[in-house]
């Protein structure tokens, strides 16, 4: 299927790591030119290495989005690069939090600072690019967690919880201008800290540490799900790139949970 997105410019946010590099390599692949986004000076500099030499076109960008003035920072220097931005995909997010007893005020605001208003600081820096262009993307990445959160970390959870409501307020603004508005919410991924994370769980169980058997360990005590998999964030990267395309101009407003089924919802 052709996606469309070739010579798109696309920002994800927090891509220099994790799922974000997984979804700026899916969507380079799609002949986008990707903006790697980091908040720090350099961050952004191997993930940009690694589109490049498979052929991609990305760029770096800095800009501390937890600010203002970082995200002013941001736009400026995605602006003096490659002008307008025509897909935003807000994928930074922190799984910070305490628990119920410990948590504060401090730690709840703290918590929705980094994974909601971020978000909201970014797409309002880019919007009138895509109202000038009467095309445009934006795609908000929350967790399972959303539908189902745990116990614990639970001003991480109410933050991410808020995005959906987010989502479907913001296409509804837009309603007529050309501009998707979608929330996309994986579950468990097999990112690089993940996997270290788990295989250390393996070896101190005595369970042999090759994915099949970590992912074995995973879906039997950390996250149970129908499809009997744990997906990858390039896999992550690969829906997203869908959900932006143009084949899905239609697909608007939505929660869409990439999660093989664990979150056990009808709604």
């Amino acid at each position: 299927m052709e996606l469309g997105l070739d010579g798109k410019v696309v920002l994800v946010t927090g891509s220099w790591r994790g799922t974000g590099a997984g979804i700026a390599r899916a969507v380079a692949a799609e002949g986008a030119v990707v903006i790697v986004h980091g908040n720090e000076p350099g961050q952004p500099d191997a993930t940009v290495a690694e589109i490049e030499a498979a052929g991609g076109r990305a760029l770096g960008a800095v800009g501390d989005i937890r600010s203002d003035t970082g995200t002013e920072q941001l736009r400026e220097s995605v602006r003096a690069a490659v002008g307008n931005v025509d897909v935003v995909v807000n994928n930074y997010g922190l799984a910070d939090g305490t628990t119920w007893d410990a948590s504060t005020t401090s730690s709840w605001h703290v918590s929705y600072d980094t994974n909601v208003v971020s978000a909201v600081r970014v797409t309002q820096a880019f919007l009138p690019d895509m109202r000038e262009a009467g095309w445009g993307r934006i795609v908000f990445v929350s967790t399972v967690g959303a539908t189902r959160p745990g116990d614990r970390l639970p001003e991480y959870y109410a933050a991410k919880g808020a995005l959906p409501s987010v989502t479907m307020s913001l296409a509804k603004h837009l309603s007529g201008t050309g501009i998707t508005v979608n929330c996309v919410s994986p579950g468990i991924i097999a990112t690089p800290e993940m996997i270290e994370r788990f295989t250390q769980q393996a070896q101190r169980r005595g369970i042999a540490t090759d994915w099949s058997s970590v992912e074995k360990m995973i879906l039997e005590t950390a996250m149970a799900n129908p499809s009997g998999r744990v997906v990858f964030p390039d896999e992550v990267g690969g829906f997203v790139a869908f959900v932006v395309s143009e084949p899905a101009w239609h697909l608007n407003g939505a929660h869409l949970r990439f999660d093989g089924g664990a979150s056990d919802a009808v709604t």
